[in-house]
């Protein structure tokens, strides 16, 4: 089967650092490679893929700013788009743009809905319903709007994220840094609990950074590390305590708990969005409600086996189970255009 993977092109695919779409697509091509699929990646002329790779973006262009993103876009989706019957299927991984290409074009294509950026973009995947075939990150994420082929769970290497039994005792924020997300609340938990917080990630709201998590830095109990990379990222989850990840909106996925839990570090959450469907709650963490519940279950996170936590991550969130799922998708599509 050939089939075209539609990357986004903010960043390279993988991403040096942040990029979780970027991340997710680089998964699922390297996963299919490794099932014998003849994949194409289309991404940054910079990306990294064992399969063949297309591109018309030299470089991100959140990397290299110069770049105006939307002719980078449009130049990017059109590159697949005009040499799509070169393909069996296309797996879109770039939002909704793309639909607008669908019905002129002949090669079915799925698209992974990795989060719904504003109520705004519905009347696009509306529009193309009928005729494409959507797959949804988690169950909670799903508009009622629409009809879904499958709901498929992010799935990252396995090899890339080391078992730690024995953490320091640290608490980790990893994620971009947004009110949304809920940094200043790791503080605030942090704090409460007595421990020392490690932050890291891409500055993505300054004004927020500057007023609500720079004040409390001080490179003792609250220490900023920056953006980090693979394995940076693998270091500081692995020797957690456990990842504080207090989000205020609903979130879709959020790949960091799963890779923190593919440490054996327990995820301390709020119970929002698809941390239900990720966080077996007791078991590989807790789903609370407020950040006085936090604090106490920093307390109780001793109860958590850390091995167990890594067999569940890899039991639900392994790139291969991933892969696998895309794999039945990609077959019943086929089947049902017979």
């Amino acid at each position: 089967m050939k089939i075209a993977v539609l990357s986004p092109v903010a960043w390279r695919t993988p991403p040096r650092k942040y990029g979780p779409w970027e991340q997710v697509s680089s998964n699922i091509s390297e996963g299919l490679i490794e099932h014998g699929m003849d994949v194409t990646l289309f991404a940054t002329a910079d990306s990294i893929t064992n399969g063949k790779l297309e591109s018309v973006c030299e470089h991100g262009y959140a990397e290299y700013t110069e770049d105006d993103p939307k002719v980078s876009e449009c130049l990017h989706i059109s590159n697949l788009m005009e040499q799509a019957d070169r393909f069996d299927m296309i797996h879109n991984n770039f939002d909704f743009l793309p639909l607008t290409w669908s019905r002129l074009i002949d090669t079915p294509m799925v698209t992974t809905i990795h989060g719904f950026s504003s109520e705004k973009i519905l009347p696009v995947y509306k529009k193309y319903n009928n005729t494409t075939h959507y797959v949804s990150i988690s169950d909670s994420d799903r508009s009622p709007e629409l009809d879904y082929i499958a709901t498929v769970y992010n799935g990252i290497h396995t090899d890339e994220f080391t078992f730690c039994p024995k953490p320091k005792g640290y608490l980790l924020f990893f994620g971009r840094i947004h009110p949304d997300k809920g940094t200043s609340e790791s503080i605030q938990i942090a704090k409460q609990s007595g421990r020392k917080l490690i932050i890291s990630g891409l500055i993505q709201h300054q004004e927020y950074f500057d007023r609500e998590i720079n004040p409390f830095i001080n490179n003792d109990d609250i220490v900023f590390v920056g953006n980090s990379g693979p394995k940076e990222r693998d270091a500081l989850m692995g020797e957690a305590y456990a990842l504080l990840h207090p989000i205020r909106f609903e979130e879709p996925f959020g790949l960091s708990v799963a890779e923190s839990m593919m440490c054996g570090t327990p995820v301390i959450a709020f119970n929002k969005g698809s941390m239900p469907e990720l966080i077996h709650d007791g078991k590989t963490g807790f789903l609370v409600n407020s950040i006085d519940e936090a604090a106490k279950a920093v307390n109780n996170i001793t109860s958590v086996n850390r091995k167990f936590c890594r067999q569940y991550a890899v039991s639900k969130f392994s790139r291969q189970k991933m892969v696998e799922r895309y794999l039945e998708v990609y077959k019943k599509i086929l089947e049902e255009g017979k």
